[in-house]
């Protein structure tokens, strides 16, 4: 071998090792940006030069010349992607419960103008009051603005619920164009990673870990599934409905109901039809992302990703009495796995049997308001909209016993003091005849009815809270299990750099080597 060809051996060492640095230096740059996996180099030798063939006897003659940089490759685990994956959709899923929860018991809780556990004990001390003294206007004014109290908290109440409601209405919409701006990103990075890596000589490191990071927060808001073709591009399926493909984007829509709650669809999937006001429509009942009335169950994956949960606690209206019926198993599908449909129709049916039992013991007594409004109601507690039915925000105190609370006069016709009507609304409040909803066994009185729903709420939200703590430690185990792989150790990388350094020094010694020894032969020979 030549000392020019040394030249050249020692050039290959020389500029491997400074690349191979300039990887470490990539990867301790990165230490703490999220979603970046370290790279590891490779290196291979390069071609070797024939001098003499093979023979019967002999092996062949070569000459090495020299080291090359192959590829600075990733270190990924494609199981632990998937667990991880798997595992922070399910914590997300369960995060929007138990956060749900903490929100509903907060607004059923004892502070400021939401106190209705204090206006319904107050009520019920109003009918105490009455019942020991009827005829007195003192407790009769006392009954009529106390019931005015409880109607105006538990519509303060209602509404929260609702407003809350609406507050999951706008996370499912950005929830859904989040999903759809990260599938026009993935969209962006198949076609620049492919025309990149196209050859096999260059490795879009870099927009692979953006692609995965895309991955990562697509598997925490729905339940993902995805893979990689030979050509580079990766195609992405939600809830087994193609999302991406290779350059293809399906969006999901949103379709608005009345109530203006959002559900999330495949356009593709759905019919079109032109209404009668010739605008275009859809019909989702075939092409909705998400069936909500299968079993929510970890060992059928039914509990992974942010959105669905989102759409669960939300529900699909908002709920009154009417939905706690046994018929159908319409509240185990429609109703029981919705948090805020459920407390809303609970909360409701209270209110609904207070106000109706209330009503009926008056008027059966002659207690009406005396306008004989045979199309209206003419009892203590009236609706606002006649032809709708007693739930709260559609219910009101005659205003004529408001302005007269006499009208509840507790006189029986031989004018006599009424006690029988008194002590009939007293043990209505105690009687245990209400159950909070079709699948409880307990029956409570309206005093601990309301009681009995906030004990419920927090039961729930403690259990909540265990599932979504368990779950969060079984993610941050996925996490930490894949972060041994990819994740950049910052000791580990400077003993590497330390090595190429040692490799890149030693290629350094070797060119001068050969140089001085080039010098010295031209200075003794080329002379002569």
């Amino acid at each position: 071998m030549s000392l020019f060809s040394g030249l050249y051996l020692g050039r290959s060492g020389l500029q491997t090792s400074s690349n191979a640095l300039n990887t470490v230096a990539h990867n301790l740059s990165n230490v703490d940006t999220v979603g970046y996996t370290r790279q590891q180099v490779s290196q291979s030798t390069r071609h070797y030069n024939i001098l003499e063939m093979a023979s019967f006897k002999t092996s062949a003659k070569e000459i090495g010349m020299g080291v090359r940089y192959a590829e600075a490759r990733q270190i990924r685990d494609v199981f632990l992607d998937q667990t991880y994956r798997k595992e922070s959709g399910r914590s997300a899923f369960y995060e929007v419960s138990y956060d749900t929860l903490i929100h509903m018991q907060d607004l059923m809780g004892e502070s400021g103008d939401r106190n209705f556990q204090e206006a319904i004990t107050d009520y019920w001390k109003a009918i105490e009051e009455l019942a020991g003294d009827p005829a007195s206007a003192v407790t009769q004014g006392l009954f009529v603005s106390k019931a005015e109290t409880l109607i105006s908290r538990a519509t303060n109440v209602y509404k929260s619920f609702c407003d809350y409601q609406n507050n999951l209405n706008k996370q499912i919409k950005n929830s859904v164009n989040t999903l759809n701006d990260y599938g026009e990103r993935l969209i962006e990075l198949n076609k620049a990673i492919v025309n990149i890596e196209v050859g096999g000589v260059e490795h879009a490191n870099d927009l692979r870990d953006e692609r995965n990071y895309i991955l990562d927060e697509m598997a925490k808001l729905c339940d993902i599934s995805y893979m990689e073709d030979i050509d580079g591009f990766v195609c992405v399926q939600i809830e087994g409905v193609d999302f991406v493909k290779k350059t293809n984007l399906y969006e999901i829509a949103l379709d608005e109901d009345e109530n203006g709650f959002y559900t999330p669809f495949w356009p593709q999937n759905a019919k079109r039809y032109i209404d009668e006001n010739g605008k275009e429509k859809y019909d989702i009942k075939n092409a909705k992302v998400f069936n909500l009335d299968r079993e929510i169950s970890s060992a059928i994956d039914t509990d992974i990703g942010r959105l669905k949960s989102q759409l669960l606690a939300r529900g699909d209206h908002y709920a009154n009495s009417d939905d706690l019926t046994e018929e159908n198993d319409y509240y185990d599908t429609h109703i029981a796995q919705s948090i805020c449909m459920n407390i809303e129709a609970e909360f409701d049916s209270l209110i609904n049997n207070i106000v109706q039992k209330v009503n009926d013991i008056l008027k059966g007594a002659g207690y009406v308001d005396g306008t004989g409004n045979a199309d209206g109601d003419d009892t203590l507690f009236v609706r606002i909209v006649p032809d709708e039915g007693w739930h709260i925000g559609n219910i009101a105190i005659n205003d004529r016993f408001l302005q007269e609370p006499t009208l509840v006069k507790m006189m029986k016709d031989e004018d006599s003091v009424d006690y029988d009507t008194a002590r009939a609304l007293k043990d209505a409040f105690e009687a245990e005849e209400y159950r909070l909803n079709p699948n409880t066994q307990k029956r409570s009185n309206f005093v601990d009815f309301y009681n009995d729903m906030m004990i419920q709420v927090a039961n729930t939200g403690s259990m909540a809270k265990k599932n979504y703590e368990s779950q969060l430690a079984t993610e941050e185990e996925a996490q930490f299990a894949r972060e041994q792989v990819l994740g950049v150790s910052s000791d580990e990388e400077l003993q590497n750099m330390i090595r190429f350094q040692n490799a890149y020094n030693a290629a350094s010694r070797y060119i001068t080597t050969i140089n001085d020894m080039l010098g010295s032969l031209l200075s003794q020979f080329g002379a002569s």
